[in-house]
């Protein structure tokens, strides 16, 4: 990865990551176990984090061609119904607006993180395949990051299921990272997940936005 990849795929990257536990919270919410995490992770690798990474990748394609990644966008929304989970996109997305509009280019509405990043991978020189990496990244590092303050575990545990998580990440980078139509992107759901974070939005008990 080149040195802007691993910038963007940085956890101290200031862009509002902290807040979010990736469906984490959620999950253990609703009887989510320890053991279960890895399983968790590779399930969200398969579905929503490959629409995410799809989306990424063809919304770049979109602005290096054409300059208007709309029709990415309109998309990435078909194939993410729920409207709480748009919406913690969006929040992500914010924070990646922020470092756009440090590095000069600033965008004129708040975008979910796929397009945000898009723009972002555009404006660094970043390959298309390293902004999936990046997308799968983020996802991974935020369950690891989140579950060391909702389960008592050796923080070792979460390098572990990083590493293991590292196969399926390659192989979504690889399905996706070659994509250039919006019709291409993945169309995969986890409706449990969905349902999960709909009840975690309505919950005043929580530390994590979602």
């Amino acid at each position: 990865m080149s040195s802007m990849s691993l910038l963007l795929a940085d956890g101290r990257l200031p862009v509002g990551g902290h807040t979010q536990s990736a469906g984490l919270e959620p999950a253990v919410q609703a009887g989510l176990s320890r053991e279960e995490v890895p399983g968790l992770l590779l399930a969200r690798l398969r579905t929503t984090v490959a629409v995410d990474a799809g989306a990424a990748v063809v919304a770049l394609h979109l602005v290096r061609s054409t300059g208007d990644p709309a029709p990415a966008l309109r998309a990435w929304e078909a194939r993410t119904p729920s409207d709480v989970v748009r919406r913690a996109q969006v929040e992500l997305g914010r924070g990646y607006g922020r470092l756009l509009a440090r590095l000069g280019e600033p965008v004129d509405r708040a975008l979910p993180r796929p397009i945000a990043l898009a723009y972002l991978a555009f404006r660094l020189e970043v390959g298309s395949d390293d902004l999936a990496r990046v997308v799968c990244h983020d996802e991974v590092q935020s369950v690891c990051a989140a579950a060391l303050k909702l389960l008592p575990l050796d923080p070792l545990d979460t390098v572990g299921w990083a590493l293991d998580a590292a196969p399926e990440v390659e192989r979504v980078v690889k399905a996706v990272a070659g994509l250039t139509d919006p019709d291409q992107i993945p169309a995969a759901t986890a409706p449990a997940g969905e349902l999960w974070q709909h009840a975690h939005a309505r919950t005043t008990r929580r530390l994590f936005r979602a």
